[in-house]
C-alpha cells in the first residue's frame, strides 16, 4: 500500500471517529419558559354572617338597608382618596378613643361595604393584637397573622391572608400576641409589611382595625403607618376630652373623618352612624356628638 493510500485510510478513520463522537454528544434542551403568576391567598374560609350578627358585629336584619346607606356615605370619600392618591392612601386605619366606641363593628361593616364595589377588593386586617376581636369572631384566633410576620422576617405576610367566600373580601388575622408588639409595630419591618400590602394591587384597599388610641401604646405606634385614619366615637358615651385628645394624636392630613355611632337622627328611630369630614371645626362637632363628659 502506497504512502498516499495509507494516509487516506488514516484520514477516513479520523473522520469516522469525529462523526461518531458528534453523534454521541447529547443535544441540550432549551430551558422551560416560566410565566410569573401573581400570588393568591392559599388559605380559604367561609364567612358565617349569622355568627357575626349574633356576636353583635352586624346590624339586625331589619336594619341592614339603613346601615348600608350609612356606610355608603362613610366609604365614598375614603375610596376616592385611596384610588387617586399614593399607595399608603390605600391603607385605612379605623380606631377609637376608648374601648367600647364601636371601632371593630365599624371596621367589619366598612370592609363588607367596600367589598361590594365592583372594581376593588378589600383586605380586613386585625391589628388589635391584645383583643383580636376580628380574629376571634371570624374563627381565626389561633391562625398565624400580622404579629407572626412582624416577628419573623422570613414570613411573607401575603401567605397568611385568608380568602373568604364573600367576593372581594380577604382577612389577615392578628396572629400570636407577643409582649413587644408595640416595638414591632413601630419598626422598619412594619413599614415593609405595609408597603407589601399597599403595593399588592392598585385596586385593593386595606381596612385596619386598630386598638383604641388612648388605651394602647400599640395603636399610637401603628397610627403613623396608614395614609388615612377614621376615628370612631360613640354619641353620648365617649367623653369630649377623650375625643379631642385622640384626634390630637393623629396627623391632621391623615384624619379623614369622625364616625359617630349610636346617634339618634329622630325621636323613636334606632341608632345609626354618621360621618363628619375632618375640617377646622371637627373638634367642635365631636364635642356636640359626644355630649357631656
Amino acid at each position: 500500500m502506497s504512502l498516499i493510500e495509507s494516509a487516506l485510510q488514516r484520514l477516513r478513520r479520523a473522520e469516522d471517529a469525529r462523526t461518531e463522537a458528534a453523534v454521541a454528544v447529547p443535544v441540550a434542551k432549551p430551558a422551560p419558559v416560566v410565566v410569573p403568576v401573581l400570588d393568591e391567598p392559599s388559605r380559604r374560609m367561609s364567612l358565617d354572617l349569622g355568627r357575626l350578627r349574633a356576636a353583635g358585629y352586624l346590624p339586625e336584619e331589619l336594619m341592614e338597608r339603613r346601615f348600608a346607606d350609612h356606610y355608603r356615605q362613610i366609604k365614598r370619600p375614603l375610596i376616592e382618596k385611596a384610588l387617586c392618591g399614593p399607595p399608603e392612601m390605600r391603607l385605612i386605619l379605623v380606631t377609637s378613643a376608648l374601648p367600647g366606641d364601636g371601632k371593630t363593628f365599624t371596621s367589619i361593616n366598612l370592609a363588607l361595604s367596600m367589598a361590594r364595589e365592583r372594581d376593588i377588593s378589600v383586605l380586613l386586617i386585625d391589628a388589635d393584637g391584645t383583643r383580636a376581636r376580628i380574629s376571634e369572631v371570624f374563627g381565626l384566633r389561633k391562625e398565624p397573622g400580622l404579629l407572626d410576620a412582624l416577628a419573623d422576617e422570613s414570613i411573607d405576610v401575603e401567605s397568611l391572608v385568608h380568602r373568604t367566600d364573600v367576593r372581594g373580601l380577604d382577612v389577615l388575622p392578628a396572629g400570636k400576641f407577643i409582649d413587644h408588639a408595640t416595638e414591632l409595630l413601630a419598626s422598619a419591618r412594619m413599614q415593609q409589611i405595609a408597603a407589601r400590602i399597599a403595593g399588592r394591587s392598585s385596586r385593593r384597599l386595606a381596612v385596619i382595625d386598630s386598638a383604641p388610641l388612648l388605651a394602647s401604646s400599640e395603636a399610637r405606634a401603628l397610627i403613623r403607618v396608614p395614609g388615612q385614619v377614621a376615628l370612631v366615637v360613640r354619641a353620648g358615651r365617649t367623653p369630649r376630652r377623650a375625643i379631642v385628645e385622640a384626634a390630637a394624636q393623629v396627623d391632621k392630613s391623615k384624619l379623614q373623618g369622625l364616625i359617630i355611632n349610636h346617634a339618634r337622627p329622630a325621636p323613636g328611630s334606632a341608632y345609626a352612624y354618621g360621618y363628619y369630614g375632618y375640617e377646622d371645626d371637627a373638634r367642635e362637632r365631636a364635642r356636640d356628638a359626644a355630649g357631656s363628659d
